[in-house]
């Protein structure tokens, strides 16, 4: 069935009511800013920030190389990063672990409605809570150190992982589960052929996708004690070790972006072949 096209005349008849939603759209707009701008006003910087500012900005293209070539020590930037990957690792790693089956449980196409809310509710409550909370509250379970950080990401990665899993699994294509069905396969062999074909791909690159925004969330959760390379950090900061800042800082900026430009490969290679 095709879809015809409108007329000139028919368009500007409904030029009308378009400008009616752009001019509410745009009023809606100004009054947000209008809102922003009363419930946080700018104070303007200090001259005490613009300097920090400024010495921040000449510790990167000044830094400590005895900090940043340190491949031997715990101290050292290498171990640092190592440390927030291995951190983002196994948090991303458990976390997708546990999403799966809570995907499965939560998706209206497998269970009921009435089942599919507790589990849509529970991802909801999780995602509720921002991470650095959660890095604070096992703190005080586990105790400083990366085992802390590893714990935080996995529940924190469970409410966004969980989430883009039950997407996928709701758009997965009935047919081919039909066809399979009624070329007599068993349960096991649909699901062989029919599900994880379809679910491998989009499970994969939301994976690693996670796994991108984990490595710097573990920076951030040094920062409270969580393990990384984020403690180091922002002791220096504190201590005005302004070269040390920018050894870590570089350290960390070419750790993002190599593993960005690593997992953008794989996800692409997931997403077209090529």
């Amino acid at each position: 069935m095709t879809t015809r096209k409108l007329t000139v005349q028919e368009q500007l008849a409904k030029w009308p009511s378009h400008m009616v939603l752009k001019v509410g759209a745009i009023a809606g707009l100004i009054i947000l800013l209008a809102l922003s701008y009363y419930y946080i006003p700018y104070p303007g910087l200090t001259d005490t920030g613009i300097r920090i500012a400024r010495n921040i900005l000449f510790s990167i293209f000044n830094p400590s190389l005895e900090l940043l070539l340190d491949f031997s020590t715990k101290n050292g930037v290498v171990y640092l990063l190592f440390e927030t990957a291995a951190i983002a690792f196994l948090g991303t790693l458990i976390g997708t672990l546990v999403s799966i089956p809570l995907a499965f449980l939560s998706s209206r196409n497998i269970m009921p409605n009435w089942f599919t809310n507790l589990g849509i509710a529970l991802i909801t409550i999780i995602r509720t809570f921002p991470t650095v909370v959660y890095g604070l509250m096992f703190i005080r379970v586990a105790g400083p150190g990366p085992f802390t950080g590893v714990l935080t990401l996995a529940i924190a990665s469970i409410g966004m992982v969980s989430k883009l899993f039950i997407e996928t699994i709701e758009d997965l294509d009935p047919g081919i589960i039909e066809a399979l069905d009624a070329s007599g396969c068993n349960t096991i062999q649909k699901i062989q052929y029919g599900i994880i074909p379809q679910l491998l791909g989009n499970f994969t690159s939301t994976a690693i996708y996670r796994f991108e925004i984990n490595v710097k969330y573990a920076t951030i959760l040094g920062m409270v004690g969580a393990g990384g390379i984020g403690a180091p950090l922002i002791f220096a900061i504190s201590a005005y070790r302004w070269k040390d800042v920018g050894a870590l800082l570089i350290g960390l900026i070419i750790f993002v972006l190599v593993i960005e430009l690593i997992s953008s490969k794989i996800r692409k290679k997931l997403a077209t072949g090529e």
